[in-house]
């Protein structure tokens, strides 16, 4: 993919003069690289940026309109950004990272912006952590045990840098312990993770720690911009992930992982995958964990789930039935597996206690609410966007009484 253009290009495509796009770089609203002994070349990202801001004051209804629902950007953020060819934590390639990185280190990246050697983990442990019944939903779990453990934590008032990372940090161990039923460990999370739900397998820590590194940010994804309109008003971390765990546990957000494990356990069943399929699909009835509408070509986050359980797992009948439905789903539709299908697919075929795949979608995205928490401090403004009035307008009803009595 392109990644950038010459004075030339940036010329045809804002439909201005060489000369102009000069006079734009002087004014700070593009920037050049050099490109060579004389030659300089431009972000096409900050050119289709500029275009899309000239195009929205010659038409700002239709901007606002799109703004909230997938369409232009309403905040900047150097965290996370979705591309044609991939997806980049602060310019990484993630499917690197979770290949080559361990979780706490992406956690510091995303928070910090460098891979540290998990060194804020290290400085934030917690003691015991009064664990809610395993009854209960996980996320349910989760929000239930934030307040008790925030209440005696007076340093989550602190929202200066080193102290946030200290406090996300904590926060991510409580989960993890309320995760596993047990006082948090002084492992990595992916290996506590998989001591405790996968003991014996030496295979189940790599793919875990995969796993919640490709959760573990998407950009301005529902529960991050919650988290982030939280953070505006001053609220604390924990406040920030309680709210983002409400967001997760929508039907239109992570609940498509446990929808898609139910989704994968019916098929199991069905004796014909194909044909069950087929049968859906003349219903009209959805199928979960496949077209993420970011990623027209395949969700780099499914598709690499599957390879390492592949890699891990050649023999594994969840992983073969997951495979012979992928396989079908893109015969039948063209669509591809997103990554909450990677997810039930790991829950199913590691053998992870219920809800697993959606505990692993929740730990992981926890670093990333957190990484935008931390942004959105810095910036130190509130996120508060206006609505487009299009109810009754006052004194409607007494226009009408009058236009009435006129009439009589």
């Amino acid at each position: 993919m392109k990644h950038y253009l010459t004075a030339q290009e940036v010329a045809r495509e804002l439909g201005i003069s060489v000369q102009t796009v000069y006079a734009y770089v002087s004014r700070g609203l593009l920037h050049s690289e050099a490109a060579g002994s004389h030659a300089h070349r431009y972000r096409l990202d900050e050119v289709e940026a500029l275009k899309s801001r000239r195009e929205g004051r010659r038409n700002p209804a239709s901007v606002a309109a799109g703004a909230l629902s997938w369409g232009t950007p309403v905040l900047e953020s150097a965290i996370t950004l979705i591309s044609d060819d991939g997806l980049y934590y602060r310019g990484r390639d993630v499917t690197g990272l979770a290949r080559t990185a361990s979780f706490e280190q992406v956690a510091a990246l995303l928070w910090l912006g460098q891979l540290d050697q998990g060194g804020v983990f290290v400085d934030a442990q917690i003691g015991p952590v009064a664990t809610p019944p395993a009854d209960i939903p996980p996320l349910d779990r989760f929000a239930a045990v934030l307040p008790l453990v925030a209440a005696g934590d007076m340093t989550a008032f602190d929202l200066r840098p080193a102290a946030l990372t200290r406090t996300g940090a904590r926060i991510i161990q409580v989960l993890a312990a309320v995760a596993t039923g047990r006082p948090p460990a002084s492992l990595a999370l992916a290996h506590t993770l998989a001591h405790c739900w996968c003991p014996g397998d030496d295979r189940a820590a790599a793919i875990i720690n995969a796993a919640l590194i490709l959760c573990a940010d998407h950009e301005l994804n529902v529960s991050s911009f919650t988290a982030r309109c939280v953070a505006s008003a001053g609220a604390t971390l924990y406040a920030v992930v309680a709210a983002g765990l409400a967001a997760l546990g929508g039907l239109k957000h992570g609940k498509q992982t446990e929808l898609t494990v139910l989704f994968l356990d019916e098929l199991a069943g069905s004796g014909d995958i194909r044909a069950a399929l087929v049968r859906k699909i003349r219903l009209g009835q959805p199928l979960p964990g496949f077209d993420h509408v970011l990623y027209p070509n395949g969700d780099p986050r499914g598709r690499l789930l599957l390879d390492l359980l592949a890699a891990a797992y050649p023999a594994s009948p969840a992983l073969a039935l997951a495979r012979e439905v992928a396989a079908a789903t893109l015969e039948l539709l063209g669509d591809h597996p997103t990554l909450d299908f990677g997810l039930a697919t790991l829950e199913r075929t590691l053998g992870l206690p219920a809800g697993g795949g959606l505990m692993l979608f929740a730990l992981g995205r926890t670093a990333g609410w957190i990484g935008h928490a931390i942004e959105q401090y810095a910036a130190d403004t509130l996120i508060r966007p206006r609505a487009r009035y299009v109810g009754e307008r006052p004194g409607a009803d007494s226009e009408v009484r009058s236009q009435k009595s006129e009439r009589e």
